[in-house]
């Protein structure tokens, strides 16, 4: 909500961007207030400005105990009407949309500046050599200011081998739509164009960008935030992937260009980033993720990685026409009419485009860029035989298109070694090295998809077949047993089923609906071609049986080549068997004997063992299991990879300083090869825009590369114990309120959006992985989702105090604040917590008790957590020695106090508007109610800057 403002000028100096920032929110929250006047007339925009200014003065007062500090704006936010806290809410989401916008603006605006800053020092100025976060900053930490013992083979060596994967996922935490992220992008290139005329600008350029910022604003306010259909895994896809398409299709290869530029810098100029390396890759769970969710069936993961092969042949065959008309010309030829210099890539190039060709590069590409217009045309024909449409007369075959990324590669290494060889060198170093670079990170499947399932339902599947063959019923076996048959049918190598034999008459006597769907994944696997999956990731994994039943359900469905196997280790207890579990594997031959040049990939979940035993016991399960993870497999010579399932938030393993969190990983575990996820608003916050996209991945380089050359002893014999310690009190603290309290689930339900959620159709998956069930039978998103929009953020903190403080007070104290100093994971672990501290707001929580919450039990609980909240702050600053949290993030400390007042004003109309919805159920007024809320739930995520 503005305040009245100037419209975009001259008048702030560049070097005050602090200024800009303001300058730029104040403008567009005047052009807000413009439209919301506009259409809704001056009384509301009025009200909108006293409910502000009630904020504003209500973060100005002391707080008391009692929390009257938001009484005005509750009375008058009780005075509204439901129209009125529908449009109300929209004007504090939207100015919170577009001053994230700005934000984001400000982080390109910063980066810009110190580039051109580095480059009047000396500087390359292609990445930044200053920032210790950076891949520039990590080479000359080493080769400038190091002791010598990392040389710049050792360097090289590294960042021609390291590879970090993205993992793109489905999780609905974006709760943005997409079409309002496409205005803000728009927002945030008028405020860059702004930058450049700000001080040469005509007073012309400068009235055609306030109008098209204006443009921006007033469509911004007239769009519909809130998504009225629930999408499906089709669409939920096609959006995920659009960052991609939109961004880093061509950020990607730019950025490759700056790191290959500042290797030959920093190192030497035969230090070059070989043409083929591929320090990226991206991969997707949206299509193909159906953990929990029905909707994926295995009709939509074809249509998926048909989609994903039709836009990547699109994509390239633009790039590679592109290129026939940059390369255009014909090598010199001498006096007799021969080229000078022999070279059998140009021999080849000949072959193909005629020896009198005058245009010889862009006669060899032409039949290229004509493949994958028809790669493209094949799989728009497969698309319609999907979806029962009729088969075109001229039927594409597969053997006619590109379907393997090699087949690519060589096309366009033949003109690049030609075009070097006939001392074209400078062409070909140009727009071609970023084709071949894109083959290399993206294929020819944009991103392969990863298959995830539950283990129970590989069980059902195998329970199933085995008792179709009359060999009893495979779930009533032990472990031992399972093991065994599975083992002997592994070695046998006769297929247990005929394909489709589920689906004959009878079959329904052996087969359940779920079995079937399960066994028509397999078979949809063994259709697939070369690249477009990945991983086969089993959820829920908790023995050696769960693993080898995926590999066997793959070998009976004809699988040639197998997904790689990938447990996912999710609870505290899953956690700490885990090594066992592969030991147990690693030692039968059938399964040390199917790994692709004998490496296993494990994945750890951050989200549901911090959901199961709280932040503090979880993070130390995770760290201690991948050492131990390492050593066995170091034991069997097998290379093991982690996969990191991370969310957004602190509460679910996420980290918004990257870099320090993956050098915090435990020694030994990382090794050059990095696989995380990223979900939903970080996937737009890190990789939405383009310099922001350039620098998340310079600082996933500098991370990896910083870790493999960084010696971090492992924790010592005391810090073990101390860590175990810590782990076992606050694990106990954790479960005590969130299992063990009965009052806990009532309490939780009625004090938080919980129930409402399901209602924000955000993503094609249930909140729940079973219908029915408590707290632990929701996912770590919605659990997370609730207690961010209540201000409270339970999970990340709830646990941690009571282990701090009952340490401190022993003769352990001393030994836990040496290892706050000198253990680095355990120090990242606290100051994320801090952070969340700092972020947390119980006045506002004790509102929504007030409100919303009538059982007297429930209210004493309310009170006890927010005891335990406060006790908290005080054992973590006690730890650390701050006065206050989080002084030493001032960056923060500023954002936080700008947004309060706004998020504040959210929430004092959700818990209003929470309380009408559930007086109101089934009247005329809740779908206007339900708008409200919704509306309510994307303002205070934009607000926080997270979801889930």
């Amino acid at each position: 909500p503005p305040v009245a403002g100037p419209p975009l000028s001259p008048a702030v100096s560049s070097s005050d961007d602090e200024a800009l920032l303001r300058s730029d929110v104040r403008t567009m929250g005047a052009l807000l207030g413009d439209a919301i006047s506009q259409h809704h007339g001056p009384e509301v925009f009025e009200k909108i400005e006293a409910l502000r200014s009630m904020a504003k003065a209500s973060r100005l007062a002391e707080a008391d105990a009692g929390g009257s500090r938001l009484g005005p704006m509750v009375d008058f936010v009780s005075g509204l009407s439901e129209p009125e806290l529908v449009v109300i809410s929209r004007a504090f989401a939207h100015f919170l949309g577009i001053a994230n916008a700005a934000e984001a603006h400000q982080r390109c605006r910063r980066l810009a500046e110190d580039s051109r800053r580095e480059g009047a020092e000396g500087h390359l100025g292609a990445l930044h050599e200053t920032k210790r976060d950076s891949t520039a900053g990590v080479l000359a930490g080493f080769l400038d200011g190091g002791d010598g013992s990392v040389g710049r083979d050792d360097l090289y060596e590294s960042l021609c081998t390291q590879c970090v994967e993205i993992v793109l996922t489905a999780h609905p935490t974006q709760v943005n739509r997409r079409t309002l992220l496409e205005k803000h992008g728009r927002v945030q290139t008028v405020l860059t164009e702004a930058d450049r005329i700000r001080q040469s600008g005509t007073p012309y350029e400068r009235k055609e960008l306030d109008d098209a910022l204006r443009r921006e604003i007033a469509s911004i306010w007239q769009t519909d935030e809130v998504s009225r259909v629930k999408p499906s895994p089709q669409s939920e896809a096609e959006k995920g992937t659009l960052v991609l398409e939109t961004v880093l299709w061509e950020d990607l290869p730019k950025f490759l260009r700056k790191l290959d530029a500042t290797m030959r810098d920093k190192m030497g100029e035969e230090y070059g980033l070989p043409l083929k390396a591929s320090p990226f890759k991206f991969a997707s769970w949206m299509g193909g993720d159906r953990d929990g969710n029905p909707n994926v069936v295995a009709d939509v993961t074809r249509e998926v990685t048909l989609t994903n092969r039709l836009k990547a042949a699109e994509l390239f065959e633009k790039d590679v026409r592109e290129l026939m008309s940059l390369i255009s010309g014909n090598p010199p030829r001498g006096m007799n009419d021969t080229c000078q210099t022999e070279s059998e890539a140009m021999d080849k190039v000949r072959a193909r485009a005629g020896v009198e060709s005058r245009a010889p590069f862009r006669s060899y590409l032409n039949p290229v860029a004509t493949k994958l217009g028809k790669t493209a045309d094949w799989a728009r024909q497969e698309l319609s035989k999907l979806q029962g449409e009729a088969t075109p007369a001229n039927t594409i075959l597969p053997e006619d298109v590109y379907l393997s990324s090699d087949e690519l590669m060589d096309e366009l290494l033949t003109v690049h070694q030609s075009l070097v060889d006939t001392g074209n060198a400078v062409v070909a170093n140009g727009r071609l090295v970023d084709v071949i670079r894109k083959v290399a990170a993206f294929g020819l499947t944009l991103v392969p998809l990863d298959i995830r399932q539950e283990s129970d339902l590989h069980s059902e599947a195998l329970d199933c077949i085995t008792r179709y063959l009359g060999l009893g019923s495979y779930l009533q076996w032990d472990e031992g047993a399972r093991v065994s048959w599975i083992d002997q049918q592994l070695q046998s190598r006769r297929p247990l089923l005929r394909a489709g034999v589920w689906n004959e008459p009878g079959s329904e006597e052996f087969f359940t609906p779920t079995a079937i769907e399960t066994l028509e994944t397999f078979q949809m696997i063994s259709e697939q071609y070369e690249g477009s999956l990945g991983a086969y990731v089993i959820s829920q994994c908790t023995s050696a049986s769960d693993i080898m039943a995926v590999l066997l359900l793959q070998r009976d469905a004809g699988v040639e080549r197998p997904l790689r196997v990938v447990p996912l280790f999710e609870t505290l207890d899953d956690l700490n068997g885990a090594p066992a579990t592969m030991e147990q594997l690693f030692s039968i031959p059938s399964y040390i004997g199917s790994l692709e040049r004998m490496k296993q990939e494990i994945m750890i979940g951050y989200s549901d063992s911090a959901k199961d035993a709280g932040r503090l016991a979880a993070s130390w399960a995770q760290y201690e299991t991948q050492v131990k993870l390492s050593e066995v497999a170091k034991k069997f010579n097998v290379d093991q990879v982690y996969f990191h399932g991370k969310g957004g938030t602190v509460g679910r393993g996420g980290n918004p300083n990257t870099f320090d969190a993956i050098v915090s990983h435990a020694p030994g575990t990382v090794n050059g090869q990095f696989r995380v996820t990223e979900q939903g608003e970080m996937i737009n916050q890190n990789f939405g825009y383009s310099d922001r996209a350039q620098r998340t991945l310079d600082i996933y380089t500098a991370a990896v590369l910083a870790e493999q050359h960084t010696h971090r002893p492992l924790p010592s014999k005391e810090f073990k114990y101390m860590m175990d310690k810590l782990s076992d009190i606050s694990c106990e603290a954790y479960r005590r309120i969130v299992r063990g309290d009965e009052r806990f689930v009532p309490y939780f339900r009625a004090a938080t959006p919980e129930l409402e959620l399901s209602n924000l159709n955000i993503g094609s998956r249930p909140a729940k992985r079973k219908a029915s069930g408590g707290v632990e039978s929701l996912r770590a998103i919605p659990w997370i989702f609730a207690w961010t929009q209540t201000r409270l953020n339970l999970p990340t903190w709830l646990g941690v105090g009571e282990a701090i403080s009952t340490v401190l007070a022993s003769e352990d104290g001393p030994l836990l604040r040496k290892m706050y100093d000198e253990f680095g994971s355990f120090n990242t672990t606290i100051d994320l917590v801090e952070m969340i501290l700092s972020k947390s707001d119980a006045t506002i929580a004790r509102h929504y008790e007030n409100v919303l919450v009538t059982d007297p039990k429930a209210k004493e609980l309310g009170q006890e957590i927010r005891d335990i909240h406060d006790e908290t702050e005080r054992a973590v600053m006690d730890l650390t020695g701050h006065s206050k949290l989080a002084e030493h993030d001032l960056l923060l400390s500023r954002l936080m106090s700008v947004r309060n007042p706004y998020v504040d004003c959210l929430n004092v109309l959700q818990t209003e508007t929470l309380k009408r919805l559930r007086e109101n159920e089934g009247s005329e007024k809740e779908d206007i109610l339900k708008d409200a809320l919704l509306t309510t739930i994307t303002g205070v995520a934009n607000g926080m800057g997270n979801t889930g």
